[in-house]
């Protein structure tokens, strides 16, 4: 109850100083409660602090809405890619049976795996909805190893704050705080309406945050980095689309 108390109290403080006094104020509340994205400088920086500080204070442990089979969209949209490069087309040929997944920087036991390991593990699938910022959407039946079970196999040390995933093309990354890392519906996704992930979806492998937007699912997973500090990559933003001009936090 005390805990409860407490975030009421922070939520109600954020809301009440972004509407009588300015979102300064309430960025600076954010501040001391430690919760401010990493893009929340610059011109947008107010306002993107009181989104990201608000859903964590709010739905934190809420899930994303998930339908029924009949519900599955009957042709969901694999958006346009770029052309393969050379290292993907050489997996691909082998059917990925040498694509690994790296994770490394604050765990305790830096490891690789392969996706028939993490086939291994112990599986979750849900049908959720996924949107793009361009506007279209459709629901699939999305099917692999909770991203929880893998962290927890090489040891998450105390103080890192977020995951860094990267896929194999090139200037395609994205990250996450610990509360979507550990979110029972974050996944590393290996399947799709119950065969393997189309290569167009995403296969091999594809981070899968049923909460946050399209781009923040990044297909072609095969490096995680856990670190307490996202200004040493790219920009500082904590994601290429976010150093592109697009929100860090996209929660839907």
């Amino acid at each position: 109850m005390k805990h409860l108390s407490r975030r009421k109290l922070i939520t109600t403080g954020l809301a009440a100083t972004a509407g009588v006094t300015g979102l300064g104020v309430a960025t600076h509340l954010a501040h001391k409660y430690g919760l401010v994205p990493p893009d929340g400088g610059g011109i947008y920086g107010p306002g993107e602090t009181l989104t990201y500080a608000a859903q964590r204070l709010l739905t934190r442990h809420s899930l994303a809405r998930e339908f029924s089979p009949v519900e599955i969209s009957a042709k969901p949209l694999a958006n346009e890619l770029a052309p393969f490069s050379d290292e993907f087309k050489r997996f691909q040929a082998d059917k990925f049976t040498d694509w690994r997944l790296a994770i490394d920087g604050l765990v305790d036991r830096p490891a690789s795996f392969s996706v028939s390991q993490i086939k291994s593990y112990p599986s979750r699938s849900h049908i959720t909805e996924i949107g793009c910022e361009e506007g279209w959407t459709y629901i699939a039946e999305w099917i692999g190893t909770p991203l929880s079970h893998v962290l927890d196999l090489v040891g998450v040390k105390p103080h890192a704050k977020y995951v860094v995933y990267f896929s194999i093309e090139p200037d395609w990354w994205e990250s996450m705080d610990m509360a979507d890392a550990l979110h029972p519906q974050t996944l590393l996704t290996y399947g799709m309406n119950g065969d393997d992930l189309p290569v167009g979806f995403g296969g091999p492998l594809r981070m899968r945050l049923t909460r946050q937007i399209g781009y923040k699912n990044v297909k072609f997973v095969n490096r995680l980095t856990l670190t307490d500090n996202l200004k040493p990559f790219g920009k500082g933003t904590g994601g290429a689309n976010s150093d592109g001009g697009y929100a860090w936090y996209a929660g839907i």
